[in-house]
């Protein structure tokens, strides 16, 4: 009787359980994985993916091309889940209590400098994409040209809340990314369409930049900011060169990702 009754229970407990977890799948599409996982729950061989991804966000990995094969249904859980969302939140979180603990000195000069790719506008609908993989598959520059060019990147939560908290605080933003010039008048719709309605600049890169490495291009053009007066006093970016470099800023935060690596 002891076991009918125990048997009864456990198949409550997992009825129960599957329409609570087909809910949650359907509420939240995908979410994080436990540790050595893949996108089907099988457990992975000769990789850790999630020791995979903490060491591309540490710099420890550094120069690689492709999300390793094995990692692209993890990653994209990663990305589509809650956990991106609540690390992103983290350091948004922490990026406002700096930010109020300054007094500017209200002359206009006090900037904050915004990545925007995986910074401030994000590209999950393309990188979700069957074609691109969270980054599984090659780069490909027309592909990803085609869909900046359709200016429908939604933004990075955590992203706009640190900017709507930064303008009534008396920070000046500046938008320094390495799209092309050409894009400048879809990237303002963009940036306007997403939450971003004012900024004191938006750096793009222009023909004379061609060729140059990010940590180059953005450390030239935040000391050209800095020799006209201007004082960085946060940088926020999702590749370590949006942070690292000349004039880098008086502190840096970066929000996680894992699908590509911008040197």
């Amino acid at each position: 009787m002891r076991l009918v009754v125990v048997f009864l229970f456990l198949a409550t407990v997992s009825a129960t359980c599957h329409a609570n977890c087909f809910i949650e799948q359907v509420v939240h599409q995908i979410h994080p994985l436990r540790p050595r996982s893949g996108a089907g729950g099988y457990r992975l061989e000769d990789i850790n993916c999630q020791s995979w991804r903490l060491a591309v966000e540490t710099k420890n990995i550094i120069n690689w091309k492709l999300v390793p094969e094995a990692c692209e249904g993890y990653i994209g859980h990663y990305m589509l889940g809650k956990q991106y969302r609540k690390d992103c939140e983290t350091v948004a979180n922490v990026a406002i209590e700096y930010a109020k603990s300054l007094t500017l000195a209200g002359d206009g000069k006090d900037i904050w400098v915004f990545d925007i790719d995986e910074t401030t506008l994000s590209n999950m609908p393309y990188y979700a994409r069957s074609d691109v993989q969270f980054g599984a598959l090659p780069y490909n520059d027309t592909k990803f040209n085609e869909w900046v060019a359709e200016g429908t990147a939604p933004p990075v939560p955590a992203a706009l809340r640190l900017y709507q908290t930064l303008l009534p605080l008396g920070y000046k933003i500046v938008f320094l990314t390495g799209t092309a010039e050409r894009f400048r008048a879809i990237r303002t719709f963009n940036l306007k369409a997403a939450g971003y309605h004012t900024w004191e600049k938006l750096i793009l890169k222009g023909e004379a930049d061609k060729g140059t490495t990010a940590l180059v291009y953005k450390s030239k053009k935040r000391t050209e900011l800095v020799n006209s007066g201007y004082r960085v006093l946060g940088n926020m970016g999702d590749q370590w060169s949006d942070i690292l470099g000349d004039n880098a800023g008086n502190r840096t935060f970066k929000v996680p990702d894992p699908m590509y690596y911008i040197g």
